[in-house]
């Protein structure tokens, strides 16, 4: 779509520079002809011919200007054609010209992602229009990078903030427990506290991971196989598997998929996605999980048919399809935007669909090792 845009546009242009040559140079050709065809109104006199030849003279001379008339209308199409020829040749190359800016500043603005805020387009050239556009759009990504920058900031500094009062409070709870003299219902407050304080601990720790992954840190860059992190996550998963009822097809997970990137932020991002299959699943439903040569990793559970609109929201934070999933009241909120965000730092991609027959596919694919 795009590309076709762009020769809509370089085609108009090309039109209208044609145009204006083409007009231009057939101007130019009507003007010679009108000029060619004047006829002189005077002759000197050299002598008068004899009657009887005067008629042979006119018609002599008849002829020979019609000749002309004729040689000059078939050079003046001639030079049309060459002249029309040229004006589209012509009109395409100013086109070129006068769009290659533009050109050059779209994709480098395509370029810059929010993981690279920090670069410019930086145009060279004179102080014209196109410089000052590019200059617009270098402010627009300078304050959008400040945003960025500061959302992350809040994100991180808040999460750690909330943490100390969080052990506080459990150590409080703790403490006031302990004590022989600790009455029933201090006990029983506190057996409902402890799962509140969990779930926000839960909540702070997805938040801090969200913008790490968001920001790009990815210093421990190794190779990973997707294989491994796989088996992990669904051993480390056999209780609440064997809980539920649910059956794991993993037959076609193999070890040779390999990706480079985090240990530590790939873990988190498969476990995500093994989590999300577990808990938004029926009782006695299943997994089926793919990971084979390529570093491409697909999770597939059934289920109710679901919207897919809805379904394509859920890697934004704290979105949810709340009866339309099995324990949709559960979790954090933030389990495929993490997954989505770690992709993202890698240079993979996350794709939800809905699968025609009911439940979801959940699809990463990260770069290869190569």
């Amino acid at each position: 779509m795009d590309e076709q845009r762009r020769l809509r546009v370089r085609a108009r242009f090309t039109a209208l520079y044609a145009a204006l040559f083409l007009a231009s140079g057939a101007g130019l050709l009507a003007l010679t002809f009108l000029f060619a065809g004047t006829e002189v109104s005077h002759v000197a006199p050299v002598g008068l011919p004899r009657p009887e030849v005067v008629p042979g003279l006119q018609e002599q001379l008849d002829g020979a200007d019609a000749a002309r008339t004729r040689q000059l209308v078939v050079s003046a199409l001639i030079a049309l054609v060459v002249m029309a020829v040229l004006s589209v040749v012509m009109g395409k190359a100013v086109a070129g010209r006068v769009l290659r800016p533009l050109r050059t500043i779209t994709a480098a603005t395509r370029r810059i992602t929010a993981e690279n805020l920090h670069e410019r387009l930086a145009a060279p050239g004179p102080d014209d229009e196109v410089k000052d556009l590019a200059d617009t759009i270098d402010g627009l990504l300078e304050r959008l990078e400040t945003s960025f920058s500061a959302q992350r900031r809040f994100i991180a500094n808040t999460s750690h903030e909330l943490r100390t009062p969080l052990a506080t409070m459990r150590a409080s709870l703790d403490v006031a427990v302990a004590k022989p003299s600790a009455e029933t219902q201090t006990v029983a407050l506190a057996d409902r506290l402890r799962p509140e304080l969990d779930r926000v601990d839960d909540l702070l720790e997805g938040l801090l991971v969200l913008a790490r992954a968001q920001h790009g840190v990815l210093a421990d860059r190794v190779e990973v196989s997707l294989a491994a992190l796989v088996s992990e996550a669904l051993g480390a998963r056999a209780e609440a598997l064997a809980g539920k009822g649910i059956t794991v097809d993993d037959s076609a997970v193999t070890g040779r998929a390999w990706t480079v990137g985090s240990p530590a932020l790939l873990t988190r991002m498969v476990e995500n996605v093994i989590d999300n299959a577990v808990v938004h699943n029926h009782q006695g439903g299943w997994i089926r999980v793919t990971a084979g040569d390529e570093p491409r990793l697909v999770v597939e559970t059934g289920g109710d048919v679901l919207d897919q609109e809805h379904v394509a929201g859920l890697a934004q934070p704290f979105r949810r399809l709340a009866a339309d999933r099995t324990g949709s009241d559960t979790g954090t909120g933030l389990g495929l935007s993490i997954v989505a965000a770690i992709a993202g730092a890698h240079g993979g991609r996350l794709d939800l669909h809905a699968r025609p027959e009911g439940g979801l596919r959940v699809t990463l694919s990260l770069p290869s090792t190569s």
